[in-house]
């Protein structure tokens, strides 16, 4: 909590002085307060769309790791305050590595500034056809998780038919016993062919969620 007090802190001394100027508003008064609260409403929205497309990826590790035979290696994610996935935790750390060395990170604060342009800090009341919109986005976590994760899912699907086939042949072995060493080497190498193939769409699933930010933002005063 310290370091994101503080790395706000930072964007915000950074942020200032390219700002539009503005009229002076008293932040005591009704203009004031609600000027406060449309901001702070419009800040919320930026981080909760964001982060509804980190959730995206973190559903292909889920689909992918529960596919393996891997949703009882889960962890308590400080980031989420949730029980979270070994599958689906590394998705989240290749998907920050990524997010920082493509420098998509100085996007969102560029989008962040273009708010104050879009929405001025004067203006008083939000359109609500953004928070349809915004309403509306939660699909995108189902549709790019089941996308990303198809090729893994479907191999591995094609693993326990085939030892479905194999144990109703020889009804003697051990189905649990064989069953996950092979699921979990199946996913585990399919995970390594498709990774080097799989950077492209993750980069662009963040582009596009900056490109909705943006859309978002205009649609709050239009």
């Amino acid at each position: 909590m310290m370091a994101r007090v503080g790395m706000a802190l930072a964007i915000t001394i950074l942020v200032a002085p390219v700002l539009p100027s503005h009229s002076m508003i008293d932040p005591f008064s009704y203009q004031g307060i609600a000027s406060l609260f449309n901001q702070f409403i419009i800040g919320i929205t930026i981080g909760f769309v964001m982060r509804i497309f980190f959730t995206a990826i973190e559903m292909t590790g889920d689909l992918i790791g529960v596919s393996m035979g891997m949703g009882f290696a889960s962890f308590y994610d400080p980031q989420t305050q949730s029980q979270t996935q070994v599958v689906s935790q590394f998705f989240s750390t290749l998907l920050i590595l990524l997010f920082i060395n493509t420098d998509l990170h100085l996007l969102v604060i560029d989008t962040l500034i273009q708010s104050f342009y879009s929405v001025p800090i004067d203006q008083i009341g939000l359109n609500i056809k953004g928070f349809k919109d915004v309403a509306f986005l939660g699909s995108k976590i189902f549709s790019i998780g089941l996308q990303l994760s198809l090729p893994i899912v479907t191999a591995l699907l094609i693993t326990n038919i085939a030892l479905g086939v194999l144990t109703k042949a020889a009804p003697q072995l051990n189905l649990f016993g064989i069953g996950f060493p092979i699921t979990m080497a199946v996913g585990l190498t399919m995970m390594f062919v498709s990774l080097p193939y799989m950077t492209k769409p993750f980069i662009k699933t963040l582009t596009d969620g900056i490109e909705t930010i943006r859309t978002i933002t205009l649609s709050l005063v239009n």
